[in-house]
């Protein structure tokens, strides 16, 4: 009988070290947040703004931290050495986008350059966007329409400076008529009473807004969809068939218009692309390409720039040392362009200043993880969502001095629109944004022409209120008005175009 004890004790010892040598040792993840309920994980920590919250929970529980978003698993990255980390040692492997329902419905089924997966696809599309649409060449070419429609707002403000302008409106339909001339060779707004077309545009936009920031459970809890809970889906599938409707007007509109003149609009040069390979560049990828073009870059461009003169206004000693900058290097007797950007420095440290205090997009598109990989010493299971935290890295306490408050001086010195991975306004990695040039050169060059020609005041003593609104674009909650007087060069100035 001894025997047989001896021989389960040997076999027990043996089953041990085997077990304790073998057994797959768990994965070392990052810190979490207790609780994680059942079902909904960590969405009941969600409020609004979202970008507010993740600072604060990264704040209490750490710059990383791996949550879950009911069945899905995210990464909150809230550092810029854990962003440097995603989107340099782990750039191709976060440069897929999460299988969202906004991105199947609008992105057109994952095909458009914002929601494509990492692939031959998406190169494709990124080496049209940066040799076709928004090489130096190209926004070379097109610089006329941004002058051009620079010059008109002086024009109207001059005709409307008697009571306070909306400053709101005027951005968004500006950047919407700028858009809209170098995509189609259109302008819907400041013309004659708006037609057909135009109030179709219109609704589009409407739409487009009302859904920006929305938020469809089903993409986390896939119960919702087995039984048939709908939410968001109905009024996607609506604004997609009207926006596909509208840009398939244009591109027929298009079809007869000779290309190769100087002067061609980014629609006709993808047709001229068309010619060439007709199985790839189909009527769908130029539909989907220049819808991308426009979710992208209005909403974000006239908001930076409401943002820029809000502070502006609050500040005004910033207003009149651009308007000096401004007046040495530019002077009189013509108006600022884009060739004049490069010099004025004050300028350019403004906008970075604004995009850094109130960034049009603190929590840019997700990324996904196509294969397991690390981050921070963690590991980080494949299909992770990473979410960066723009908001954080931007006005984190131990990265900028006193960041509440409005100090342009501090991108003395920066050229570009990046400063390491603490100011990254345009994103990082293989999915930056490739629209970066053309957003600064409108930005730089509407602000400078309003500085130039008028002199600017709040429309009561208050300070301008800055709070924020809700939606995925971070705009003013208040329009913005204010008083405008046209400087005595102004006229002379105006009557030369």
């Amino acid at each position: 009988m001894d025997h047989v004890y001896i021989t389960l004790a040997i076999l027990s010892a043996f089953s041990f070290l085997f077990v304790t040598k073998f057994r797959r040792k768990p994965p070392n993840l990052p810190p979490t947040i207790f609780p994680t309920i059942p079902i909904i994980g960590h969405l009941y920590l969600l409020k609004k703004p979202l970008y507010k919250t993740f600072a604060t929970l990264s704040a209490k529980h750490g710059p990383i931290l791996l949550l879950r978003f009911g069945s899905r698993c995210v990464l909150l990255v809230s550092s810029p050495s854990l962003a440097n980390e995603c989107f340099t040692k782990n750039d191709i492997i976060f440069a897929n986008r999460p299988r969202l329902l906004t991105g199947k419905i609008l992105g057109s089924n994952y095909t458009s350059i914002g929601w494509a997966p990492y692939g031959a696809h998406w190169r494709n599309l990124r080496k049209i966007s940066t040799v076709e649409i928004f090489s130096s060449h190209r926004l070379q070419e097109l610089q006329y329409i941004r002058a051009n429609e620079g010059q008109l707002v002086v024009g109207k403000l001059l005709s409307e400076c008697s009571s306070p302008v909306n400053l709101k409106t005027m951005f968004h339909e500006l950047t919407l008529n700028l858009m809209m001339r170098m995509i189609a060779g259109k302008r819907y707004f400041g013309g004659d009473d708006m037609d057909v077309e135009g109030n179709r545009f219109k609704e589009i936009l409407r739409e487009s807004v009302l859904l920006a920031g929305s938020s469809n459970l089903g993409d986390y809890i896939p119960i919702l969809n087995w039984l048939g809970v709908k939410g968001l889906e109905p009024r996607l599938i609506a604004l997609q068939k009207m926006r596909d409707e509208f840009f398939q007007g244009l591109i027929d509109q298009h079809r007869n218009i000779e290309v190769g003149n100087k002067k061609n609009t980014m629609i006709q040069v993808l047709l001229k692309l068309q010619e060439t390979d007709p199985e790839y560049y189909t009527n769908e990828l130029i539909k989907t390409f220049v819808l991308n073009l426009i979710s992208a870059g209005i909403d974000t461009t006239a908001a930076t720039m409401e943002w820029a003169f809000a502070l502006l206004l609050n500040h005004p000693q910033v207003l009149k040392k651009a308007q000096n900058e401004i007046d040495t290097h530019v002077g009189e007797h013509r108006l600022v362009d884009e060739s004049d950007i490069t010099s004025l420095h004050y300028l350019h440290c403004i906008v970075n200043e604004t995009l850094r205090m109130y960034h049009p997009a603190p929590l840019p598109l997700p990324h996904e993880s196509s294969e397991d990989c690390v981050v921070g010493g963690y590991h980080i299971p494949r299909g992770t969502t990473l979410i960066v935290n723009l908001w954080s890295l931007h006005h984190g306490p131990n990265l900028w001095s006193e960041p509440e408050t409005f100090d342009p001086e501090r991108f003395k010195g920066i050229e570009g629109t990046r400063d390491d991975f603490r100011f990254m306004p345009f994103g990082s990695g293989r999915r930056i944004c490739p629209g970066d040039e053309l957003s600064m050169r409108m930005i730089e060059l509407i602000l400078g022409l309003l500085i130039q020609c008028f002199n600017w005041e709040r429309v009561g003593e208050e300070m301008v209120d800055m709070s924020e609104g809700p939606g995925f674009t971070m705009a003013k909650a208040h329009p913005l008005l204010a008083k405008c007087r046209p400087r005595p060069m102004t006229f002379n100035l105006v009557s030369q175009v």
